[in-house]
């Protein structure tokens, strides 16, 4: 079966041998506090600065999931409220989860179709944070590096953090534009869901130590002190880590990933561009598409007939989402899938339509 669901996703085919590694070297029962468990998130920790081109100042962090960074993100450095930009579900999500913690957090939304209008972006005084979603997976957009950078430059005293989950470690993040990133490994990663990576700003830390909030147990000032040798707060997804270890020693650098996917991307966009039928492209702006995930619309019973259809023929579709669940599919184009199961998907859609 061919899998194109943007999350959890198709995981690098090298994980079925090293998860009988994991086994027979015993990494499954390792304690979290061992020189072990250190050497091999030493090891960890320098093959993500090396490979996604992470800055040696900018800390490295690894939670649950993606949702345990929102968390994270309002409890130990929002004192008052954080701004959320979003144009689909997932940055709505983490804009309402905010505010159940924060709840003068608030939220700005703008069309699917829109570039953020940066300079008329409204702040609040007291504003902690700024959040984007840099891919929404929902609909297949994305926030762009210049987007970005304008809006590290127009506000300077709001930390800026970003939800990368469906764009780190498959497109090369420009991470000195914001201060927080985080991704869950379920998507680009190419790895079983059950972890996500936090990447902090020395400014971050220097917000997190001044609020020193230690209420959590996963205060960022905690997880920060055991980083110092290189542990974590709790007792993590060892075998994630192994795995992620294992699977970024065999990568090549980002800046090549990200060249293969963003020309796959435009090869795909092109085909169903020129697709006949009542079959399109979500999102008619080229400048704010995602180079990861894409979104197709069609009528209600079309996209159900679709997806059957594929599935008969051993391809599984993603799923629409949000206010998009029923009119539309979606394609991940992440590195752990290969040129040619998408040369067998656009094989099955112009054997279908043309």
């Amino acid at each position: 079966m061919l899998n194109f669901y943007p999350g959890p996703s198709k995981v690098y085919p090298q994980v079925r041998d090293y998860l009988t590694m994991a086994y027979d070297e015993g990494i499954l029962s390792i304690p979290h506090r061992s020189e072990r468990f250190v050497l091999m998130m030493r090891d960890l920790v320098g093959l993500l600065r090396k490979k996604l081109n992470i800055p040696q100042d900018y800390y490295l962090f690894f939670t649950s999931s993606a949702t345990e960074c929102w968390e994270i993100i309002s409890q130990s450095l929002t004192p008052h409220k954080s701004l959320h930009l979003y144009n689909g579900a997932f940055g709505e999500k983490w804009c309402q989860y905010a505010k159940r913690l924060r709840p003068d957090s608030y939220g700005q939304s703008f069309g699917v179709n829109d570039l953020l209008d940066v300079p008329n972006i409204p702040v609040e005084d007291d504003t902690d944070l700024i959040c984007v979603t840099q891919t929404e997976t929902s609909n297949g957009t994305q926030v762009s590096m210049e987007t970005l950078l304008k809006l590290q430059n127009q506000f300077k005293d709001p930390l800026l953090a970003v939800d990368a989950t469906s764009s780190m470690a498959g497109l090369n993040l420009k991470f000195i534009r914001a201060d927080i990133w985080f991704a869950s490994v379920q998507k680009c990663f190419g790895l079983p869901a059950g972890l996500s990576v936090l990447v902090c700003s020395p400014r971050t830390l220097q917000r997190a130590k001044a609020l020193n909030d230690r209420k959590h147990y996963n205060s960022l000032v905690f997880l920060y002190e055991k980083m110092l040798n290189y542990q974590t707060g709790h007792t993590p997804n060892v075998l994630d880590l192994y795995l992620m270890r294992q699977m970024l020693e065999q990568l090549p650098l980002i800046k090549q990933v990200d060249q293969h996917l963003v020309k796959r991307a435009h090869d795909l966009y092109a085909f169903f561009e020129e697709m006949p039928g009542d079959v399109r492209l979500l999102v008619e702006n080229p400048e704010v598409r995602s180079q990861t995930v894409l979104a197709l619309q069609a009528p209600d019973k079309k996209v159900q007939e679709l997806k059957r259809v594929a599935q008969t023929h051993g391809i599984t579709l993603g799923n629409g989402y949000g206010a998009w669940a029923k009119n539309t599919f979606r394609i991940a184009n992440f590195p752990a899938i290969e040129d040619s199961e998408y040369d067998t998907l656009k094989d099955f859609f112009g054997k279908l339509y043309i």
